[in-house]
């Protein structure tokens, strides 16, 4: 087997520490519990591109009562995912929501996932990714899921971001800041301004801020670091920043495809609940993991 690259923060992990170079669960598991299908855009002005596909998970078809309300999650995915098939589904980290064990935490609830319409260009780089054009559009789509798929069966809306997803999660409540409940955003330090901040909490928004202080892709000490006071001042706001982000091995993460990305990807333990393969958490500050937090603003 080729040696593995050593990633630049290598250096840096805790004495006794190991690095761990891929998450220990299985992709692909739950695919069948959810749905595909396609939303026509073109009604809703948009000329960029005439539809969206999405995937789609119902609680009412898992044994969860017609008659019950439950959340919806409508989880945005990063960049380039929308280029793998179905496996998009794990890479937002919705695959394990449907999950018996996650929906009885919170008492059921729908997943919905919009899919960018991704693609490789001439050059052979990914164009079509989720940008400010795609706001009315998941708006819509999220608005008719919710009055025909789940026949209004829908109590409160949360959104659920990594990498440019998180970004989109901003972006979607700068849009509408009426239209979600909960927000979830992972590894990106685009933080509004305290005029949204203010509103979120005016709203009564629960808010969860997770970003790694190792990430790659954000400078911790100069984008979040000047913010975590105010946001840390916010009613309904968990802020969390681990030092470290793991696998359920109990390994630091890394994962490089030719750019180390492992502390970036927080989005693999928060799939995981913030659990060890063994169940005991990896943070003692979240002893119930994602879906505890979730359920105690649900």
């Amino acid at each position: 087997m080729s040696e593995r690259i050593l990633p630049p923060w290598a250096d840096k992990i805790p004495q006794g520490a190991f690095i761990s170079w891929e998450p220990t669960y299985k992709v692909g598991e739950y695919f069948n519990n959810f749905h595909k299908s396609r939303f026509e855009c073109v009604p809703f002005g948009q000329e960029k591109f005439s539809h969206l596909d999405y995937y789609f998970y119902d609680p009412t078809e898992h044994g969860w009562s017609k008659d019950g309300k439950y959340p919806l999650l409508v989880f945005m995915h990063g960049y380039t995912n929308a280029l793998v098939g179905d496996v998009c589904i794990n890479y937002t980290g919705a695959e394990f929501y449907s999950k018996d064990e996650y929906q009885k935490a919170m008492g059921g609830a729908y997943i919905l996932v919009p899919v960018a319409n991704e693609y490789k260009n001439e050059e052979g780089k990914c164009a079509g990714s989720w940008d400010l054009s795609y706001i009315e559009p998941i708006f819509a789509l999220a608005e008719e899921f919710s009055q025909n798929k789940a026949a209004g069966r829908i109590s409160k809306k949360a959104v659920i971001g990594s990498s440019l997803g998180a970004y989109m999660c901003f972006e979607l409540e700068k849009a509408k800041p009426d239209f979600f409940n909960i927000m979830i955003t992972i590894g990106s330090s685009d933080i509004p301004d305290d005029t949204i901040l203010d509103r979120y909490e005016k709203n009564g928004m629960a808010f969860f801020f997770a970003i790694a202080r190792h990430d790659e892709l954000s400078d911790f000490e100069k984008t979040v670091v000047p913010r975590l006071a105010r946001l840390k001042r916010m009613k309904k706001t968990f802020v969390f920043t681990p030092e470290w982000i793991y696998n359920g091995d109990r390994g630091i993460a890394s994962i490089n495809f030719g750019f180390e990305m492992g502390q970036h990807c927080l989005v693999n333990p928060m799939h995981c609940n913030l659990m060890y393969d063994d169940g005991s958490p990896m943070y003692s500050e979240l002893p119930l993991g994602v879906t505890g937090w979730l359920h105690s603003v649900l």
